[in-house]
Order: C-alpha cells, then structure tokens, then sequence
C-alpha cells in the first residue's frame, strides 16, 4: 500500500502564535516528511512489505537485534511517527480532559511531575529520536524515549503523545535549545484532546 503525505491538519501558519513557526512547518511537513513517504515507497516497491497497511510494515520490519534500523523501517515508521505528531498538535489549546488528567495523577502523582520527567525524558534522548507518553499493556502510563524512528508500536505500547527531538522539529526557532522546545510542545502546542482520544 503506497504512503501518502495528508495534509497537515491546520494551515502552515496556525502554530505560529504558540511557537512553532511557518518556516519549520514548511521544512519539517512538505520536505523531511514528504522525504519519508517518497524514499518508504521506492524501498516498498516490489517487496513482500507493498501491500502491507503502514502498521503492518512497521512491526514487520523492525528488527530489535539491530545496531541499525533497515531503510524501509526507518522511512515507514517515521511516515507513522509524523502523522501521528500533526495531529497531536493544534492552534486551539483546550483543558486537559479528566480521564487523561485521572491517569496522568495516578501514574505520576501530579500533571507537573509528567511535564518535569517528560522534558527530562526528551533532554536526555542522545541524538535524534522521540520523546513518547504510552499506554502500556496493564492500563498504566509511562513516558519512553526512542531513538530515531523507532516508535511504540515495535513495543507493542499505544502512543497518546509523541514529541520529535530531531533537530530538524526545533533548530529554526528554537536553535539548540531543547529543553526549551520541549517546554513550550507541552505549554503551548498539545491537542490534549487529541491525546486523551487514544487512550
């Protein structure tokens, strides 16, 4: 099944106000995205993966034996990753509904305990990769870090909210400061909505 870039789910210059700029969306959704789905779809081509859904290709090719990912793993699964990253996103900042702030306190005491080991989490990913709040298989919530495009699917864990610390997703507005991206991802740009809707 061939990949295909949607459109972001809000105009280039909707997250502007909250911190992530035009310019950034430009590069980092209609280039290093579009990237993902172009490269994921030569490399697919006449293989056993082709007629695969995306999930499927992701679970199937990931190998956690190796020192280094396939290229049809790396461009599917960060097809998978963005996709999810858009839409986790948005320009309308909303509350935090209560079955997600319920299992946020009971997994991490407190919403500022989230947030603190959240942004540690995304600090402390060497080089590039994702920083990720999952659903594990009992129920409970936990923050997990992986590196380039490895995602929680190959853990068999549900995504609810995925942050990408490449520095392609910060280096124009945020330079070198991480920590300070990661901040405002969370004070500014979650789609809390969007993010309790997985669980």
């Amino acid at each position: 099944m061939a990949f295909e870039l949607n459109d972001l789910p809000y105009s280039h210059d909707a997250l502007e106000a909250a911190g992530m700029s035009k310019e950034t969306l430009e590069f980092h959704h209609d280039l290093h995205h579009k990237a993902y789905v172009d490269n994921g779809n030569k490399l697919i081509t006449g293989t056993e993966y082709e007629n695969m859904t995306l999930e499927e290709i992701i679970t199937k090719s990931y190998d956690p034996s190796a020192t280094a990912q396939s290229g049809i793993f790396n461009n599917a699964s960060q097809h998978w990753n963005h996709m999810q990253f858009w839409e986790m996103m948005g320009p309308n900042q909303t509350g935090l509904p209560s079955e997600l702030a319920s299992a946020i306190d009971d997994s991490f005491g407190s919403f500022g305990k989230f947030k603190e080991d959240f942004c540690a989490s995304g600090v402390g990913q060497f080089g590039s990769g994702w920083v990720w709040l999952v659903k594990s298989n009992n129920g409970s919530l936990k923050i997990s870090k992986t590196e380039n495009g490895v995602n929680p699917l190959c853990h068999n864990e549900t995504a609810l909210l995925g942050c990408d610390v490449w520095e392609h997703s910060y280096y124009i507005d945020f330079r070198n400061k991480r920590p300070a991206y990661l901040e405002n991802f969370l004070d500014r740009l979650v789609n809390w909505e969007n993010v309790a809707s997985r669980m």
